[in-house]
Formats: structure tokens, C-alpha cells, sequence
């Protein structure tokens, strides 16, 4: 095993440039206590937001100093990040934090007192062109009038927070600190740690005993505290319903996606459509069955890789030079763009001592993107890096054509272009890849990231809506019931391939996202678009690119997300988009089977 190096052994080319932020440490220090020295500023507002003009000048002043905060806390959480054993660095996340929770305080009169506003007069201020930048951000606010309460009822709806994400916090607790499990037992005898964290590679272990005994270990100890997990989890549905009844919501899915103003019929869309397409499933579960020759396909055999890494090896200056080749039909600014954030130091590339794990893109409005990757060398690793630079060309896109009030985007459209990239990636992978098993090992990993971002995450959001509205119903939810409801969804979503036993019905136990509150059906509708949008563009050239680039990726959240996507070519209402990401899946399907066959003849 490769030596992990120090952060100070890291290559200043391999690292991102943070003095495109703040020259130095000093440098943040003197902007802190510049900011610090502003708060206060907001005084002169409170109780005086009287005309366009006063609240102009506060919408606008909050703006500005929200700008200076974040990239205080970006620069600290990139600092702290690249290397988390260093104490001064964990100091000054926690500095730049604590800042920003007191400018949220200071300046969370402001929304309370737009709403004290009559709704006529509101309206007739928007059309000021004093207020023309904020005009979006005060009509979203002014749709959610009528689940405003009085000020009495809001402020002991803030005092029930804290007691009302009990439920959450709790399960959190328990299953991220207290539980534990036995180690699992491969077919030599031996044991390995099973974890949260290593439970799914343990699944994809070519040992099938050892695969059997972490599901069978993992949901026993699930399944000893089924009914205390039953009740934390039925405490959080009460809490989201009671939220809803409480602010005049239809429901809590209303409440939920009215945040982003997402119509329920999305929702339904999406579900119904998948419903529709689980042929497709099940065809490739019956495929996955044959693949691994086993008479008896049991849900502990789910995860296992079809087909093995294939030696698919790939350093980060190959994986550059596939990325921009795949992303070349986006067009030579979109391409220019990634190469800008090669060649300038937007990637802090391979893993050092101390760096956070995993993947993601940050950065904030003034400042340039910023990628953490932690490179091994991997095809895997090429397909992350893509992924990662779809956030991050969202993010220049937007940035660069908003304002900053407008330059951010919603979580509903969030995995849009990251995924967008992938697909791309994909597909040009396949069509110039020589090696068939690569081919074939390529097309495995797409095919199970379908089936988890788009079939599973619905099948968790069927039975979320599920256990919400038998609540409300007067249906209590215990763990029976729960198990029942969860365990014929899995076998609709799975078909006749598997044979089912009773541990699976228990999953619902360590899914924490049933604790969120309407959030997992995102994942569906993003990866949906996604994949409709890159077939759009694949099939239909620079048109589509340009409109994808224009309508969607400069827009930021200038407009509803349901109306940016809609003017990229993907109206979200309709089943469309989810048809057209199961054409991909079948597609991938038929690929990966005529592969198959040709490797046997």
C-alpha cells in the first residue's frame, strides 16, 4: 500500500490556490475583524422598513455583507478540510461559523417585518426599480404569506425547534454513535469490522459468506430495536405532519416541496412512471441473477459488481484528457471553463494526512470553484472528478450571470449537472473504449447508479409518502406495520428474480433520509433530468447544448426551478423526462447483454 503523504509533501500544482480568496491567514484575520466590526449595522432597519427606499437599502446591505461572510467561511472550511488534524485551521472554521451565526441573528427581523408589510402595497413596491434585483426574492416570500403565523405563534414555532428535531437527533445519535454490530465472517473464518461505513463493500465482496454475514449481522441488530427505531421515526412524521397542519398545509409533501415550490404532481409523476418501468428493473435483477450463476439470487447478492474492475486503472492527466474529450459536444466555452479550473488550481487532487474524505464542490459568489478530490487512481475517480466539475461549472455559470441573491440554485436541480456531465462521460467512454470488458465494466456502474439513484431512491419515496399519510390517517406505526409496508415495496421494486427472507423488511431502520422530510424523490428527479437533458444534447447538437447552457446553468435561482428546467427542454410536470431516462437504462441494458454475448461466443 501506497504512503499517504503529509499535506506539506503535496505538490503546490496538485493543491488548490486559496490566495484567490485571501492572500494569506493575515489577510482573513483583517477581514473578520472588519466584518465583526459591522454588526450592528442592521439597527438603523429594524422596526423602519417604511418604503422602497428603506428596504432597498436593507435588502441591499444584508446582500453585501452576507457576500464577505461566506467567503470567510469558505476559505476557513477549505483550510480546515485539506488537512483536519490541523488545530488552527478547525479554530478558524469554527470562527468563521460562529460569525455567520450572528450575522443570521442579527438580521433575522428582516423577513418578519417584509411580511408586516400589506400584501398590496408589497407588490406595488416590487415594480420599483429600486427593488428590481431582489424583485424574485420577494415574490417567493409573498407566496408563503398565507403559512405565515402571527408573531406570538412564530416565535413558539422557533422555541419548538429544538424539541420538534428531537426524533432526528435522537436516531442520529443512535445510529451514528451507540450502535454497533458483530464482525462479519468471510468463508475462511475471518472477521471484518462491520460498520455504517463498510457495510455496502462488504456487500460487494466477491465472498458470498461474507457478504450473508454482514446483511445477516447488520439487520439483526436493526432488528433488536425495531420498535424504539419505530417510534423515533413515527415521532418525525408527527412532527413534519403537525408542521403542516399548523401552517395551513394540505399535508406534509405539500409543506415539503412548496419550499421549493415544487407542484405535487412531480412527485406523483415521478412515481407513477417508475411504476410504470419496473419491467426494467426487474429484467436487470433476473440479468444480475444469470450474470453471477446463482440458482438462488438472495438481497444480500444486490451489490456485488457484475463484472470485475477489469484493470481499469486511470491517472489523473489520462482522466483529464477523457473528461474534456467527452464534454466537447457542451462546446468550446463550456470546455474553456474546465480547462480554466485545470490549468489555474481549482482541484486539490490526491488524498494527504488528515484530509477530509470523498469528494465535493465549494466555493461562493467572488470566488472561483473549488474541487477536493482524493485520487487513487481509479476509473471511479474519473467519473467523480466529472461529476465535480458539473457542480462547478454550474456554479461559474451562475455566479458569473447573477447577482448574488440569485446565484445560488435549489437542492431540486442541484445534482442536475453533475450528473448531466456523467452521462456524457459515459457514453463517449463507450463508443472509444477497445477493451470490451472495460466496456462491459463501465456499463455495470451505470447501470447500478440507475438503479440507486433513480429506482431505489423512488421506492424509498413511495413508502415515505406511505407512512406520512397512514399517519395522518390515524394508522399507528409500529414496527410490524412498518416492516410490512416496506417489505412489499422492496419486493414490487425488485420482481421475481430475488428470494426474499425477513431481514430486508428492516432496512427502513437505517435509511436516515426518512427523517428528512420529503428529500429523497430529488435524487430521482435529478438523475431523470439529467439523463434526459444529455440524450437531448447527444442527439441533437449545439442547439440543445447552448439552450441547456443558457436556460439552465446561467439562471441559477433567478426562477422557480421547475420553469429553468422547464426552458432547458425539461418540463418536470411530465412523465417525459423519467421515460426518457428509462430509454437510457434500457439502452444501457441491451448494450451491456449484446456485450455479454460476445465475450461468450
Amino acid at each position: 500500500m501506497a504512503k499517504v503523504i503529509t499535506r506539506e509533501e503535496q505538490q503546490l500544482e496538485n493543491t488548490w490556490d486559496l490566495t484567490t480568496i485571501f492572500e494569506s491567514d493575515e489577510a482573513f484575520e483583517e477581514k473578520y475583524k472588519e466584518l465583526e466590526g459591522r454588526l450592528g449595522e442592521e439597527e438603523k432597519y429594524k422596526g423602519a422598513i417604511d418604503s422602497v427606499q428603506t428596504l432597498a437599502e436593507a435588502l441591499e446591505l444584508e446582500r453585501e455583507i452576507d457576500v464577505e461572510v461566506s467567503k470567510l467561511y469558505v476559505y476557513a472550511h477549505l483550510k480546515h478540510d485539506q488537512d483536519t488534524s490541523n488545530d488552527t485551521y478547525s479554530a478558524l472554521e469554527s470562527k468563521a461559523q460562529m460569525l455567520a451565526v450572528r450575522f443570521g441573528t442579527a438580521w433575522s427581523f428582516l423577513t418578519p417585518e417584509i411580511m408586516k408589510i400589506d400584501e398590496a402595497s408589497l407588490k406595488s413596491w416590487m415594480a420599483d426599480d429600486r427593488l428590481k434585483e431582489f424583485k424574485f426574492d420577494l415574490e417567493k416570500l409573498n407566496q408563503k404569506r398565507a403559512h405565515v403565523l402571527s408573531d406570538k405563534e412564530e416565535k413558539i414555532m422557533a422555541q419548538a425547534g429544538e424539541v420538534m428535531g428531537n426524533p432526528a437527533s435522537t436516531y442520529s445519535m443512535f445510529n451514528n454513535a451507540d450502535l454497533e454490530f458483530e464482525d462479519a465472517v468471510d468463508s475462511d473464518g475471518q472477521g471484518h469490522t462491520l460498520t455504517q461505513g463498510t457495510f455496502v463493500d462488504l456487500l460487494k465482496s466477491p465472498d458470498r459468506q461474507l457478504r450473508k454475514s454482514a446483511y445477516e449481522n447488520l439487520y439483526t441488530k436493526y432488528g433488536a430495536f425495531k420498535n424504539t427505531l419505530s417510534q423515533t421515526l413515527t415521532g418525525a412524521v408527527d412532527t413534519h405532519n403537525f408542521s403542516a397542519r399548523v401552517r395551513g398545509y394540505n399535508s406534509a409533501r405539500h409543506q415539503a416541496l412548496s419550499n421549493n415550490f415544487i407542484p405535487e404532481s412531480v412527485y406523483d409523476n415521478l412515481v407513477k412512471t417508475v411504476n410504470d418501468h419496473l419491467y426494467l428493473m426487474h429484467r436487470y435483477v433476473e440479468l444480475r441473477k444469470r450474470m453471477l450463476g446463482l440458482e438462488s439470487l438472495k438481497m444480500y447478492d444486490v451489490y456485488m459488481p457484475m463484472v470485475k474492475n477489469a484493470d481499469f486503472d486511470m491517472s489523473y492527466e489520462e482522466a483529464k484528457d477523457w473528461m474534456l474529450r467527452a464534454l466537447e459536444p457542451m462546446g468550446e466555452e463550456y470546455v474553456n471553463i474546465i480547462k480554466e479550473g485545470l490549468q489555474n488550481r481549482w482541484v486539490d487532487v490526491y488524498e494527504n494526512k488528515g484530509k477530509r474524505s470523498g469528494a465535493f464542490s465549494s466555493g461562493t459568489y467572488g470566488t472561483n470553484p473549488f474541487i477536493l478530490m482524493n485520487w487513487h487512481d481509479s476509473v471511479d475517480d474519473l467519473f467523480t472528478l466529472t461529476h465535480e466539475f458539473g457542480h462547478s461549472v454550474h456554479s461559474y455559470y451562475s455566479r458569473k450571470n447573477q447577482t448574488s441573491n440569485n446565484a445560488g440554485y435549489s437542492i431540486f436541480v442541484a445534482e442536475v449537472a453533475s450528473n448531466f456531465n456523467e452521462a456524457l462521460l459515459a457514453e463517449y467512454m463507450f463508443n472509444h473504449l477497445e477493451d470490451k470488458r472495460k466496456k462491459l465494466y463501465l456499463l455495470n456502474e451505470q447501470l447500478e447508479g440507475f438503479k440507486g439513484s433513480v429506482f431505489r431512491q423512488t421506492m424509498f419515496a413511495e413508502f415515505e409518502h406511505k407512512i406520512h399519510t397512514m399517519k395522518e390517517g390515524g394508522e399507528p406505526l409500529t414496527a410490524g406495520v412498518l416492516n410490512e409496508v416496506y417489505g412489499e415495496l422492496n419486493r414490487k421494486y425488485f420482481g421475481e428474480a430475488v428470494d426474499y427472507d425477513e431481514y430486508i423488511n428492516q432496512e427502513w431502520a437505517r435509511i436516515p433520509h426518512f427523517y428528512m422530510n420529503y428529500y429523497v424523490y430529488q435524487y430521482s428527479t435529478g438523475y431523470s433530468a439529467a439523463a434526459s437533458l444529455s440524450k437531448k444534447v447527444l442527439e441533437e447538437g449545439s442547439g440543445a447544448a447552448e439552450q441547456y447552457i443558457n436556460e439552465f446553468l446561467k439562471k441559477g435561482d433567478s426562477d422557480y426551478p421547475i420553469e429553468v428546467l422547464k426552458n432547458a427542454g425539461v418540463d418536470m410536470t411530465t412523465a417525459e423526462p423519467v421515460e426518457n431516462a428509462m430509454k437510457v437504462f434500457e439502452k444501457q441494458l441491451d448494450q451491456f447483454e449484446a456485450l455479454v454475448a460476445e465475450l461468450e461466443e
